[in-house]
């Protein structure tokens, strides 16, 4: 059995990667690894700056709208 206290985290990095391979084959290893990819900046500044502090009447226009397009493209 291998002692993990005594290995640098590039060979745990290195040994995840290679049973993710066995395990999922490349093209599932990297759809897994996809999944806990890191964003950057500050999630909630963005959000509020793009979406502002709507009311629930806002959102309910906005799907009202959003559905009333769709309408009228089928």
């Amino acid at each position: 059995m291998l002692d993990v206290t005594k290995l640098t985290q590039a060979e745990i990095t290195r040994l995840r990667i290679e049973a993710l391979i066995k395990a999922l084959s490349p093209a599932g290893m990297a759809r897994f690894m996809q999944q806990f990819e890191r964003g950057s900046g500050d999630y909630t500044k963005n959000r509020d700056q793009i979406l502002g502090n709507p009311t629930i009447d806002d959102i309910f226009g906005r799907i009202g709208e959003h559905r009333k397009t769709q309408e009228e493209g089928e």
